[in-house]
């Protein structure tokens, strides 16, 4: 195993992830998050959320990564499979489940549905590309 292709994989999927999250999370239908503004969190500074939403969202990435690595999966192909696979497995389930039983937005939990299975094709690619 190549450790440089790898950590390299890790970084672009991460880098690329974070800004997905941004677009999805933050941007697309920004106005529908105060449409229950009770719900959400309220801070002083957003620095502490971000940072273990980034650390997360390196977490993901090495996870998809070392399960790509795992399989022994080769091509973007196959790793598009394993992302899609994935994100039925939980990102999605998980998502709907919440905005079932928590007051959110129908179009915020889609986003962050959308989110999730774009920053999982995007270390899907990252790996298929980065890591022979």
């Amino acid at each position: 195993m190549d450790w440089t292709r790898i950590a390299l994989a890790v970084a672009v999927a991460a880098s690329a992830g974070s800004f997905t999250d941004w677009f999805f999370t933050g941007v697309l239908f920004h106005d529908r998050y105060q449409e229950y503004p009770e719900i959400w969190r309220k801070r002083s500074s957003e620095a502490q959320t971000i940072t273990w939403s980034m650390i997360l969202g390196i977490l993901t990435s090495a996870a998809f990564v070392a399960a790509y690595c795992a399989f022994n999966l080769h091509g973007i192909g196959s790793a598009i499979a394993l992302a899609g696979i994935c994100w039925l497995m939980a990102p999605l389930p998980l998502t709907i489940m919440n905005s079932l039983y928590i007051k959110i937005h129908p179009l915020v939990a889609t986003a962050h549905s959308l989110g999730w299975l774009t920053k999982l094709a995007v270390a899907a690619i990252a790996a298929g590309l980065l890591i022979r």
